[in-house]
């Protein structure tokens, strides 16, 4: 049998969220254009478990059997290795760059992270290059790991999804509902309900994207048509981006973020992002903030209310020079100019 040919890298792909699929595609992709050669070992989704910490664990096997199986299959044979996430990287079979959103340091207090913590801190240590998404998830890691130059920020990137004119913007607003706790969809809900009641006569509606009616169920939250509320359950990436080119409104109220990337897509896409602040390495919030300080609010209804009722006219002319740090064309540089000079150097 012949042997696959050897690649530059290898990207072990956790792939838990959609945010973490879209990151290491667009990492694969930067990664090609700059003229390397790539493979993807994609660790397959395990059965869902009740805690945190055996959800990780289950996640690192998965991570660790994909990397020895691709590994096996090119005989050795990638000159560097990125783990997609520490949780990918915690039982490592080989030692290689550590790409992260947030770390368990930052994201799993407490009993949620009991066993993570400490192994994480290990690996950190042992990578030869750590790749956070932002300045915020490297000031979360372990002080150890923000030691010497080992580091380089890589943001995940964000493009408009279609060129040429938006369509109407017939949707008042839109919300990202898969993990709804952590999002705080319950937060958002009160907040649409009190501004809706004040605007019956509107006939506005709230989308909510990324959850099935059962799962919103399962969280405790109620859904009423009456109140404007529709569930659109999981859309493919396409029909997402559609909607959010027609929605006025983004609206979010997580209580952490490891990041943001909805929010990021959802500026990129024309929306006025409503959003409290919160824990975590969260880019869009400063950027929100920057663009208008109204419509980041803890009291979520106000915030939706001025953007409904007084939506900023030169909202879209600031959101390009804002979301220039996060182009496919700056990451593409930073892939150039940086990470593969230093992972393959």
């Amino acid at each position: 049998m012949q042997a696959a040919q050897a690649v530059d890298v290898l990207i072990i792909s956790l792939g838990s969220t959609t945010g973490l699929r879209v990151a290491d595609d667009e990492l694969c992709g930067a990664l090609q254009r700059a003229g390397a050669s790539v493979a993807v070992a994609r660790a397959p989704a395990p059965s869902p478990r009740r805690t945190l910490a055996l959800t990780d664990l289950t996640w690192a096997r998965a991570a660790r059997a994909a990397a020895r199986a691709e590994l096996a299959r090119l005989d050795g044979e990638a000159r560097a290795v990125i783990y997609s996430s520490t949780t990918a990287a915690l039982l490592w079979p080989r030692a290689g760059a550590i790409r992260f959103d947030a770390t368990s340091a930052g994201n799993r207090p407490g009993r949620h992270g009991v066993w993570q913590r400490p192994l994480e801190r290990r690996r950190l240590a042992q990578a030869p290059l750590l790749l956070p998404w932002s300045a915020g998830a490297l000031l979360e890691a372990p002080p150890a790991a923000r030691l010497g130059t080992r580091a380089s920020v890589l943001p995940v990137p964000v493009e408009p999804a279609a060129d040429g004119a938006a369509p109407p913007r017939d949707i008042a607003a839109v919300a990202y509902a898969a993990n709804p706790h952590k999002k705080g969809l319950d937060r958002v809900l009160h907040a649409w309900r009190q501004v809706r009641a004040e605007r019956s006569g509107a006939g506005e509606e709230l989308l909510l994207v990324g959850a099935g009616a059962g799962e919103l169920r399962a969280a405790g939250l109620r859904i009423d048509a009456r109140d404007g509320v529709r569930v659109l359950g999981a859309l493919p990436r396409g029909e997402y981006r559609a909607l959010l080119r027609r929605a006025r409104v983004f609206v979010s109220a997580p209580r952490r973020e490891d990041y943001g990337l909805a929010q990021l897509e959802a500026l990129a896409d024309g929306c006025l992002l409503v959003t409290t602040p919160a824990p975590g390495p969260y880019v869009a919030l400063q950027i929100a903030r920057g663009l208008d300080a109204r419509l980041v609010d803890a009291d979520l209804a106000r915030a939706l209310r001025a953007a409904l009722r007084e939506p900023p006219r030169d909202y879209a002319a600031r959101v390009r020079p804002a979301l220039e740090p996060f182009t496919r064309a700056a990451a593409d540089r930073v892939v150039r100019e940086e990470l593969l000079p230093r992972l393959l150097g």
